[in-house]
């Protein structure tokens, strides 16, 4: 099996790369420099002449704010650029694994979303990821996978994690949003699931790529501090409306994990188990 990682100078592409090759893995790491993905036509030289088995598109426009003023940049890279990824995957015979967003849901739910459920972005970055979703199930019914993902932290990259570490160190007090709820998720996890995703030929279709339990931003700055040795009232609660944004954030952006379940697989592990089994990277690499 040949993988294919685009964007794998990022965060998740990092440890992606790494754990398939520490599996003996055959990977064409492509990075930004290597590959823009936004250009369809080297999308398709580059897989009729490399011809990957699986391809992982972890190029992504991220910046979600910006977004809401350049939406048509976004799409071009959240969308339209994995249409390209899937219409080439079609041609060379390849799976598509796909990572997308909780900011595809408004936030307000009380339970976590399931697979299926309706979508309905607030904002520009929602809705250019759902149509890099769309672009995939509709391309690839039978051979694409669309993983949803959250509130990444790895040690390549920026991250709430990392910001947290530093404000540790330079103020006396942070205040910490705490009426968005999530599920900070570990690169390292996320990648390691999307390998087993593809290697158990589980059906395909949409997964949610999360850790288990949820927390608030605040509750996991808390951790962050606990885990510094620091005190952790130093961590202030504040509400949304007090930290306004131009891009509008879901309230409630946990998602269930029900498709791992009925595919075989286990769902990832509960987040505070996961930052703590990161803490030493991440703390040594901050």
């Amino acid at each position: 099996m040949r993988w294919m990682v685009t964007g794998a100078g990022g965060m998740l592409g990092t440890d992606l790369v790494e754990r398939l090759r520490a599996q003996d893995a055959q990977v064409i790491a492509l990075p930004r420099s290597a590959l823009d993905i936004r250009d369809r036509e080297a999308v398709l030289r580059a897989l009729r002449e490399l011809r990957p088995s699986v391809v992982i598109n972890c190029a992504a426009w991220t910046a979600v704010d910006d977004a809401e003023t350049q939406e048509d940049a976004a799409l071009r890279v959240n969308g339209h650029a994995v249409a390209f990824l899937a219409e080439g995957c079609a041609e060379v015979g390849a799976r598509l694994v796909q990572p997308s967003t909780d900011y595809v849901f408004d936030g307000s739910a009380h339970e976590p979303y399931a697979e299926d459920a309706a979508t309905a972005p607030l904002g520009a970055y929602g809705r250019t990821k759902l149509a890099g979703e769309l672009a995939v199930l509709e391309t690839l019914p039978s051979t694409g996978y669309v993983v949803r993902t959250a509130w990444m932290y790895g040690r390549a990259g920026a991250s709430f994690v990392r910001t947290m570490i530093r404000l540790e160190a330079e103020r006396e007090t942070v205040n910490v949003v705490d009426d968005q709820h999530g599920q900070p998720t570990w690169t390292r996890d996320l990648a390691a699931s999307l390998v087993d995703l593809v290697r158990a030929d589980a059906p395909a279709g949409i997964y949610h790529g999360t850790s288990s339990g949820r927390t608030t931003w605040y509750g996991l700055a808390r951790e962050v501090f606990t885990l510094l040795g620091a005190d952790p009232g130093r961590v202030r609660p504040v509400t949304s409306a007090e930290f306004p944004r131009p891009a509008p954030r879901p309230a409630f952006g946990v998602l269930g994990h029900k498709r791992w379940e009925a595919a075989g697989l286990s769902p990832i592990r509960h987040w505070r188990d996961a930052l703590r089994a990161a803490w030493p990277e991440m703390a040594g690499s901050a």
